[in-house]
């Protein structure tokens, strides 16, 4: 605890001049560089791709022709009940570079009748990834050279060429994604508009992307190197594409196009669409940067919000720096704290609870008792009413047989009164 409040409280010397020196020969470290090109070759790189847009706009499509590849994707349909991301992962190979790509499809993206919350799930899934690669960088014992980065470092936005201008959802879901994600922005099937309306289209969208106020990526032109194709090319967004597995010959050469009665529109003839322009910039010339920005802007943003919540800051108001070990303590306590009052509202809970069911079970065993005195006063009546019943019914048996008895003894007399009549008539005769 005192080392790391001894080592939180060294400052280094503001004050102190940085002298330059020269060298008197060959020292070295000028093939750092080579090594650092050697070292990121021999690990490889990773891209992940997010295409966002509706089914069937041709998203796997694209996906295969820029990778000059085929992807197995599993076809998705038009009833799906709400959205799902599914990721998939490949390894690629180009000359002595691998290359770790992951796309990620937002399949029934805009299929559902009620739309408000499509966006949802994929802002989700991009926090999901940052909080992987977040827990990671908080762990004691970190592998951030040799995890899997997931994280999303551009989405290519679908736009559907019919319509002239953005639909709600459009807006809505970049909007929502602009501070998450590099937004490059597509018009998909851009062979289906016509030049003069695909112009219209493109700065239409413009248009509407800057009056509310939506932040697209926009390619670095801080290098000398880059600057002037990166200026006209964000000149030229969105990029009207169009994809294609298929290889036609045109002329003496195999290409690949969409052959329709009238013709043929070629993939990489940039007078037919800006294929070539979004490979360009993608793939060959800003795919660093695009993983730079995810990493230092919409990663650290994330990683910003997530530690302030945490309760972790960098200065407190008297602009001294805070101490790890200080901020742990403090969230401890302010932590103990809270459980504190959680545990005793969770008694005074538990108490008032205790003393309802006691109220609730003396006022039925009141009711019981009511019940059982009620009832037995019911059973000593009856049990009266039998009784009285039982005496009457004996008295009744009583007289029946007294009165049989009287009425045996009548017909025994009146018998013996008959028979001596009789005896004195056969004397007589005799």
């Amino acid at each position: 605890m005192q080392v790391i409040q001894s080592l939180s409280s060294f400052q280094m010397p503001q004050n102190e001049e940085k002298r330059t020196v020269e060298l008197r020969g060959h020292v070295g470290f000028d093939s750092l560089p080579d090594q650092l090109v050697s070292t990121s070759v021999s690990k490889g790189f990773c891209f992940n791709i997010l295409c966002v847009g509706e089914t069937g706009i041709g998203k796997s499509t694209l996906m295969n022709t820029l990778f000059n590849t085929t992807f197995e994707n599993e076809e998705a349909s038009h009833y799906e009940n709400k959205v799902q991301l599914r990721p998939q992962m490949y390894d690629l190979h180009e000359s002595n570079v691998n290359l770790k790509l992951t796309v990620v499809h937002t399949v029934g993206f805009g299929d559902q009748i009620n739309k408000e919350e499509s966006y949802k799930p994929i802002l989700e899934y991009i926090d999901a990834q940052f909080e992987k690669y977040l827990e990671e960088e908080l762990k004691i014992k970190r592998a951030l050279f040799s995890c899997h980065d997931t994280r999303i470092h551009t989405c290519l936005y679908f736009i559907a060429p019919n319509g002239h201008s953005l639909k709600s959802l459009d807006l809505v879901t970049m909007k929502k994604l602009d501070s998450k994600v590099n937004i490059i922005p597509v018009i998909a099937k851009a062979d289906t508009v016509s030049k003069s309306e695909l112009d219209k289209l493109k700065i239409k969208i413009m248009s509407e992307l800057v009056s509310n106020g939506v932040q697209i990526y926009q390619f670095p032109t801080e290098d000398e190197a880059v600057a002037e194709i990166n200026s006209s090319m964000n000149a030229h967004l969105p990029f009207a594409v169009v994809g294609s597995e298929e290889d036609v010959k045109v002329g003496n050469k195999m290409v690949k196009a969409r052959l329709y009665p009238w013709g043929s529109v070629q993939v990489e003839n940039e007078t037919h669409c800006d294929f070539v322009k979004l490979r360009e910039m993608l793939l060959r010339v800003n795919m660093e940067d695009l993983r730079e920005q995810t990493h230092a802007r919409h990663y650290e943003l994330y990683r910003r919000c997530k530690l302030e919540e945490m309760g972790f800051k960098d200065t407190g108001p008297d602009s001294q720096s805070f101490s790890l070990q200080e901020t742990y303590e403090a969230k401890r306590k302010e932590f103990l704290v809270d459980l504190q009052r959680k545990e005793e509202e969770m008694r005074q809970m538990f108490v008032s609870k205790v003393k309802e069911t006691e109220a609730e079970l003396k006022e039925k065993e009141k009711e019981l008792h009511e019940r059982f005195e009620q009832l037995k006063r019911m059973h000593q009546e009856e049990k009266k009413t039998l009784e009285e019943k039982r005496r009457e019914l004996e008295e009744e048996m009583n007289a029946f047989n007294r009165r049989k008895v009287a009425a045996e003894t009548l017909m025994g007399q009146a018998l013996q009164g008959g028979s001596q009549p009789l005896k004195k008539d056969k004397d007589k005769k005799k």
